[in-house]
């Protein structure tokens, strides 16, 4: 209880210490300035890697040369909510989310998710939700990444649910490339122990990219939906080795 303690008031403590920060974010970024994108993505993942310290966290990262040099979409299962803190403290470039709507409610988070690039989407909402994924899919053509749950919710450990075929349409629409992600055991860390931060061994893989807009571009969105799920389950065994893999055998602090 006492970790759990410590990480939230640190979670928020550590918002309002950089929160100057975010003035000067949005400068670089609505002047163009290529250190903008850096800039954001010292400062978050920055924040990422020390809670995934405090909670006790032992992240293995794989197949992070699969990360092609170019905007991505990121499409990964759902354990838990360290699954956020963790993508963004290892693709190692700046990273959006497509995130539900009632997050934008919370202020400082808000102010950096906008500078993430985060698009907030609200399920409830039919008009909205398209023109979400549309915002999303503009943000990918103009050069930014963004990761999905298609599973649209944590599985807090059980096997992946079915993934939505909707976010798809962020790949069909903007054309980029996407990465299926794998996380494993990152549920451990906070769900399985009903709230409460606990140490845990965790890992996140990196698939191969899949271009399917060159590769199968009259793919329809359930098939894609499928086949994607597929790469992300397959890369769960924990004797999957990608080709030319890279393990970053660090441990995120």
């Amino acid at each position: 209880m006492i970790r759990t303690t410590i990480w939230f008031i640190y979670f928020f403590l550590y918002l309002l210490v950089i929160s100057p920060a975010i003035p000067k974010g949005r400068r670089l970024k609505e002047s163009g300035d290529e250190r903008a994108d850096a800039f954001v993505q010292q400062k978050s993942s920055t924040w990422a890697r020390r809670l995934i310290k405090l909670a006790g966290g032992r992240i293995t990262v794989h197949g992070f040369d699969n990360i092609p040099n170019e905007p991505v979409l990121f499409v990964s299962n759902h354990q838990g909510n360290f699954d956020i803190p963790i993508l963004l403290s290892s693709t190692g470039r700046k990273t959006g989310f497509i995130s539900k709507v009632e997050v934008k409610k919370i202020p400082l988070i808000r102010s950096w998710m906008e500078l993430l690039d985060c698009v907030f989407l609200d399920r409830k909402d039919r008009r909205q939700a398209v023109k979400a994924i549309r915002s999303g899919s503009d943000r990918l053509v103009a050069g930014a990444s963004l990761v999905i749950f298609p599973e649209g919710t944590r599985s807090k450990g059980k096997p992946v649910q079915q993934f939505k075929k909707g976010s798809f349409k962020l790949a069909t629409l903007s054309k980029v490339t996407i990465v299926p992600v794998s996380m494993n055991g990152t549920y451990r860390m906070m769900e399985a122990n009903g709230g409460k931060m606990k140490p845990a061994d965790a890992s996140i893989t990196f698939g191969e990219p899949i271009r399917i807009h060159q590769e199968n571009p009259d793919m329809k969105l359930d098939e894609l939906a499928e086949y994607v799920q597929q790469k992300v389950e397959e890369n769960l065994d924990a004797k999957y080795v990608a080709p030319k893999e890279q393990v970053v055998e660090e441990v995120l602090s």
